[in-house]
Order: C-alpha cells, then sequence, then structure tokens
C-alpha cells in the first residue's frame, strides 16, 4: 500500500471520528432541552404563563381588595363606579383623575395621553380615588350589607377592652378628607375608637371609610348591638374602692354608663315616671 493510500484513510477515520462526537453532543443538546428544570423546562415556563394569566383576569377592584393590608375595604359595584353622580366633586381631589379611573374601570388608555410622567403615580392616584369612592359606597344598601357580613365574621377584629368581651368592632375615621388621619377601629359596645393592633392598617387613610358609615350601619341593622352588660373598672388599694374624689381615683364614669332603652320615647328624651306627674299635679 502506497503512502499516499495511507494518508487517505487516516483522514477518513478522522472525519468519521468527529461525526461521531458531533452526533453526541447534539444528543446531549436535545436531552437538556427537553428535561424540565431550572431555565428552559416545561414546568418551569409552564407555572409563569399560569400566574401571569390568572393575575391578568383578576379585575381591577378584586385585586385591590385582595392585596395584603385592604381586607377592611368591600368591593365597590362596577355600576357604581360608572355613574357620574356618584363620583361629583373627586375630580377636584384626586390628580391625574380620568387616568385613575381608567385603570379602575380596567379601560385602556387613551393613546394621546402624555401628561402622565409615571405609571405608579396613576396607581397612588386611583388607590386615592377607589378609597373616596368606597367612603360613599359603604352607606348604600348594598355596601351596608357587604359590611354588615364582614362584621359578623369578624373581619375587622375584636374591641381590645376587657368589659367588651371581645365585641367586633367596624372600621371608621375622623374626618372625611383624606391625608388627615389614619383608620380608627369603633366599637358599638362602649363606643370608643381604637387603633389597629396590625402595622399593616397603620397606613390606610380613615377617610376611605368615614365619618358616618360606622354608626349608619347600627342605625340601619340595630341588631348587630351587642347586648353586654354594662361593667365598668373599679380602682382599689387593698380591696378598698378608691375615692372619684381622689387624685387617682376614676373619672367621669358616666360616660360609659349605658341608659334602658325603655326610659327613652321615640324622640329621645327620658320617659319621667307616672307617680312623679301625678304628685306635680
Amino acid at each position: 500500500m502506497s503512502e499516499h493510500q495511507r494518508l487517505q484513510e487516516q483522514l477518513q477515520q478522522q472525519q468519521l471520528m468527529r461525526e461521531d462526537h458531533v452526533e453526541e453532543d447534539e444528543e446531549e443538546e436535545d436531552d437538556e432541552v427537553l428535561q424540565p428544570g431550572e431555565y428552559g423546562g416545561e414546568e418551569y415556563y409552564g407555572s409563569d404563563m399560569s400566574n401571569e394569566s390568572g393575575t391578568e383576569s383578576m379585575p381591577w377592584i378584586a385585586w385591590f381588595c385582595s392585596l395584603g393590608g385592604h381586607q377592611y375595604f368591600a368591593e365597590v359595584a362596577d355600576e357604581f363606579v360608572e355613574d357620574d353622580f356618584n363620583l361629583t366633586g373627586l375630580n377636584s381631589i384626586v390628580p391625574f383623575y380620568k387616568e385613575a379611573l381608567e385603570m379602575i374601570l380596567d379601560l385602556e388608555p387613551e393613546e394621546d395621553s402624555t401628561k402622565v410622567p409615571d405609571v405608579s403615580i396613576v396607581e397612588a392616584s386611583a388607590e386615592q380615588l377607589y378609597g373616596l369612592i368606597h367612603q360613599r359606597f359603604i352607606v348604600t344598601r348594598q355596601g351596608l350589607q357587604q359590611m354588615a357580613d364582614k362584621y359578623q365574621a369578624g373581619h375587622f377584629g375584636s374591641c381590645p377592652r376587657t368589659y367588651c368581651q371581645s365585641t367586633n368592632v367596624v372600621p371608621c375615621g375622623r374626618y372625611d378628607l383624606p391625608g388627615v388621619e389614619t383608620v380608627k377601629l369603633y366599637c358599638p359596645n362602649c363606643q370608643d375608637i381604637y387603633s389597629p393592633p396590625s402595622s399593616r392598617y397603620h397606613n390606610l387613610d380613615g377617610a376611605y371609610f368615614g365619618t358616618t358609615f360606622a354608626h349608619m350601619l347600627f342605625h340601619v341593622y340595630p341588631e348587630l348591638v351587642p347586648k353586654i352588660p354594662n361593667k365598668i373598672y373599679a380602682p382599689a388599694i387593698y380591696g378598698f374602692k378608691i375615692s372619684e374624689y381622689s387624685r387617682c381615683g376614676p373619672r367621669m364614669q358616666w360616660l360609659r354608663t349605658k341608659i334602658d332603652a325603655s326610659m327613652i320615647d321615640a324622640s329621645g328624651k327620658l320617659i319621667k315616671d307616672s307617680g312623679d306627674s301625678e304628685d306635680k299635679n
């Protein structure tokens, strides 16, 4: 065999070896692509797509009320938001009112809306706008029913006062304008307000619930008013009650004293005893 033939055989063997290596590398790459795992498996991409589709399909109002720290909110009906009469005066309070309203109603923004510098500004305006709409919605029949159901379920928590025996509370505000004070909790038994125990509610504006809702709720649903025996703590030293005339004695206990409903007439005045009126005559 000549040297030229030997060289040709060696070149052919080297070429076959290279083709075998290329085929093995391609098979390994196919195995890596088909294996589910990090960066490229079917499970990884499938889970992301399902999460994104679930978030996109949720309406803005439902998504907003499901966020942490928003459990006090009721879901305002779209029909209420779409009625311009229910939104009277809010355009002068909320910045970027039109864009915020479009976000709440899941409407596509207009193409010429170039005045908004950042989407986060619209989100903040949408939160404020929804809160002020919520203040008006929860005093309607539908809103009161939603909040009454949440109150009975104990979604708002209970009163921290011992003698109220864990009476359910409702959120309220001391002001109707936003940016003044955070939300408080009203107890229908002691008729006092408290700060929420969880810090997640300490940044929630009290104007989103207003000054009217908590009291209207128990006027519309008087059966929700708790019937707990009135009891007031009496401070004592070695078993002896401290006099109210003492510097460290009890103060203004009459504020927590409840009057029997049978002693009040329809106009809210005290009913005088018939014996006293006869003696005067």
